[in-house]
């Protein structure tokens, strides 16, 4: 499916996040199977704010100061502090990548799993909101390199296991990420965030009755998780299963107030 046409599917969906969610791949045969090729997205450095958008004077003034203290810091736990403190702003702000730059600042200083695991999370966060691919490449390997060291230690963390995988289906070796978000579910068939991506690359391959049956799991085991609420309606409705969609948006209708959720839902039913 091109990403154009995924973009039509999710516009009213991305004032409310869930397009984040979303790997920039185009799928072409059943979640992976065979070809699978890069839908693209950027960043020169990891210091480079990803996005436009002005930071407000406040903020700013802040922001210089924090930084100006964080220079001079020695005591490890105040570094630490600044850093949380600087990441929290800058992502306030929208300025993911430049969050995840000061916590990998403290990750290289203060070298305990924690650490690792807060730049890599960021990181992926960062990652879902590039644009182009040399910034996907970098913060993606960014990503790994952090998530992975918590692995190491904790295998089990199929939370982590997930973003990793996410960051390999738009990477030159795709198929490693469908692989293992497949072992996730090998492991553990209730997985929340392997069922969701799952459904997503079936979506992205224009697999919509795949891609139900997914979402059809995911809320059958997390009913709360309005995403999948919500792309289960798409679903049904791109594969032509017109009394099912109507029934599932209405639904996700009664479990959300948001009025951004609720438009996106009524244009999908005036469709209908």
């Amino acid at each position: 499916m091109k990403k154009s046409q995924l973009i039509a599917i999710v516009i009213g969906v991305v004032a409310i996040g869930l397009l984040f969610s979303l790997p920039r791949v185009i799928v072409n045969n059943d979640e992976g199977e065979s070809a699978i090729s890069e839908a693209g997205n950027t960043v020169p450095s990891a210091a480079e704010d990803l996005h436009s958008a002005p930071i407000a004077p406040e903020a700013q003034e802040a922001l210089q100061r924090i930084s100006e203290q964080l220079s001079r810091e020695e005591n490890l736990e105040k570094f630490a502090a600044f850093t949380d403190t600087l990441a929290s702003l800058y992502t306030q702000a929208g300025k993911f990548d430049s969050a995840a730059y000061f916590l990998d600042i403290a990750a290289e200083r203060i070298q305990t799993l924690e650490r690792f695991e807060k730049a890599g999370v960021a990181y992926y966060e960062a990652y879902t909101f590039a644009l182009n691919e040399e910034k996907v490449a970098m913060l993606a390997e960014k990503t790994r390199f952090y998530l992975n060291k918590v692995l190491e230690a904790n295998p089990a963390r199929s939370d982590l296991k997930t973003r990793v995988a996410m960051t390999y289906v738009s990477s030159s070796n795709p198929m490693q990420g469908i692989t293992m978000l497949r072992e996730i579910l090998d492991a553990d068939p209730t997985n929340e965030d392997a069922l969701f991506n799952m459904g997503i690359l079936s979506m992205q391959s224009g697999q919509y009755r795949r891609a139900a049956e997914r979402f059809e799991e995911l809320v059958k085991h997390h009913p709360a998780n309005i995403q999948g609420q919500f792309y289960l309606g798409v679903s049904y409705f791109e594969s032509k299963q017109t009394n099912k969609a109507k029934k599932q948006f209405q639904d996700v209708k009664n479990m959300s107030s948001d009025p951004m959720i609720l438009a996106s839902v009524e244009s999908y039913l005036e469709r209908l």
